[in-house]
């Protein structure tokens, strides 16, 4: 029973929509601040590539909230999450280009993790919803 209710959530019959909505909201503003925060302010790191991870695990869940908030597994809806996801990372990589005294500097490296990110956000949702799909119950 408990399995079933967690596969509703990639289901248009979702009772979670509304939670997924604010936790999408969250999640995109929590993008905005964490990659417009002050460059001298973050935290010094030696792991290889950190900040194209960083964006990589930001925008992954940004496209899979979005589509638990509208989840309907049209191509439509998978192509809107996954264009909307990169076109946020340029707008982010805009920003950073925009404003030099944030110590920030646009990418195009941080660009396409982004997009890569959002790709796979995008695929997981449909990868769950197709199996939610298969878990319902015949009509």
């Amino acid at each position: 029973m408990r399995n079933r209710m967690f596969w509703t959530l990639f289901s248009p019959q979702s009772a979670y929509k509304k939670q997924a909505r604010f936790a999408a909201i969250l999640w995109t503003l929590l993008i905005f601040v964490l990659c417009l925060f002050p460059g001298k302010e973050l935290p010094h790191s030696d792991i290889p590539f950190i900040d194209k991870w960083v964006h990589f695990l930001l925008f992954g869940p940004f496209c899979f909230l979005w589509l638990c908030a509208y989840p309907l597994r049209r191509f439509r809806n998978l192509f809107l999450a996954l264009l909307a996801g990169c076109l946020l990372g340029y707008i982010v990589e805009l920003l950073q280009g925009a404003f030099p005294a944030l110590g920030r500097s646009k990418d195009t490296l941080d660009i396409v993790a982004d997009g890569v990110g959002s790709f796979l956000g995008t695929l997981l949702f449909y990868i769950a919803a197709t199996i939610a799909r298969k878990q319902q119950p015949p009509a």
